[in-house]
């Protein structure tokens, strides 16, 4: 498929630099379950679209301050440069983005406040590189924690500086497992009213691990899906929450992917007829129209970029006609876009093996 297949207009001024107060208070676009059904909500709406004994699946991973910056020295010389960390290798190596990384040769060394260095054991595409840190472990994490900073969206981060409010904005209410450099965004809507009311609905939760990393934000750069090449993240399924899964779903219940993480993760772990197994390593799911979805019936999501893998995603879940479609709406409607702006839930269309 083309990527510019995916391709449509988004005003600058419907991208949202600020999450809704209060979170629930949102707005949500539901889709379907019926072809082209669109009708216009609110995220504290979502019970009134659930039945008992439907399952949300929640990513419970915690956004780390993962981006740095630090200064190469270079004799008398020196350059500032912007680490995005990404993915963890070991105790004390992390694959990372480096801006610009074309002042850094294999070997040299960043060094960070507080004490923290890392060198540059790797430079691959795209500005990634390997780095080595001086620290390891829990030394490394509390390292990183007092030299970085929130790890906003580009698209936020180049309108305005990131502040205290975003440590706490930009993290769910949830947010358990410390590793990702980047919010699993569909889940900063929850509030503890609407975790109460989905309860009293009779609607149960279980919550996964995958920890998002700075790939989501790349650009596709390719011209045709195939040539696209996923950034691997780290998901976790325990026993309990398999089970917890596949129970509800035996029992009749509709698996609701709360964000395009858990989804991926709920797929990479499903096997042919549906039934989820434990897992535990990476995944580099790529979904696009065509793709049978195995765990998932319905999806709630923020808005996504313009030919972006996530819009495909979207897509493949209903149609990628009837999701510019909705998306055409909610821009004719000023719907807030991306990771502090609305939501949509969309139904999985009944050709994908789920149930509306």
């Amino acid at each position: 498929m083309r990527v510019s297949d995916f391709d449509f207009e988004l005003p600058e001024n419907l991208i949202a630099l600020r999450p809704a107060r209060p979170r629930d208070a949102a707005r949500l676009l539901v889709i379907g379950p019926e072809e082209n059904a669109l009708e216009d909500r609110i995220v504290r709406d979502l019970p009134s679209f659930l039945a008992p004994g439907d399952l949300l699946v929640f990513n419970d991973t915690k956004v780390i301050p993962a981006r740095l910056f630090g200064t190469r020295t270079r004799g008398e010389a020196s350059a500032k440069i912007e680490v995005m960390l990404h993915r963890r290798v070991s105790a004390s190596e992390w694959r990372a983005f480096l801006r610009p990384a074309k002042k850094l040769n294999i070997g040299e060394e960043i060094s960070f406040p507080g004490g923290l260095s890392a060198t540059v054991e790797e430079k691959a595409e795209g500005g990634e590189a390997g780095l080595r840190f001086s620290a390891s472990g829990p030394a490394l994490d509390a390292a990183i924690a007092a030299a970085g900073e929130m790890p906003l969206p580009p698209y936020i981060a180049r309108k305005r500086a990131t502040d205290k409010e975003d440590l706490a904005d930009y993290q769910t209410l949830y947010a358990a497992e410390p590793g990702a450099v980047a919010a699993p965004t569909a889940g900063l809507h929850f509030t503890p009213e609407l975790m109460d009311a989905l309860a009293a609905r009779g609607v149960g939760t279980v919550r996964l691990t995958l920890h998002v990393g700075a790939g989501t934000f790349l650009p596709v750069t390719a011209e045709d899906t195939e040539e696209h090449r996923m950034h691997a993240e780290w998901g976790e399924i325990s026993e309990e929450e398999a089970a917890a899964i596949n129970e509800a779903r035996a029992k009749g219940g509709r698996i609701v992917a709360v964000g395009t993480t858990s989804l991926r993760l709920l797929e990479s772990a499903a096997d042919a007829k549906g039934v989820v197994h434990p897992f535990a390593k990476e995944t580099d799911i790529f979904i696009t129209p065509g793709y049978r979805f195995r765990a998932t019936d319905i999806l709630m999501t923020n808005f996504h970029l313009p030919r972006s893998t996530l819009f495909m995603l979207v897509s493949a879940l209903r149609s990628t006609d009837e999701m510019k479609r909705a998306y055409a709406h909610a821009v004719a409607a000023k719907y807030r876009f991306y990771s502090y702006g609305d939501a949509c839930l969309i139904y999985g269309a009944p050709m994908n093996g789920t149930k509306t």
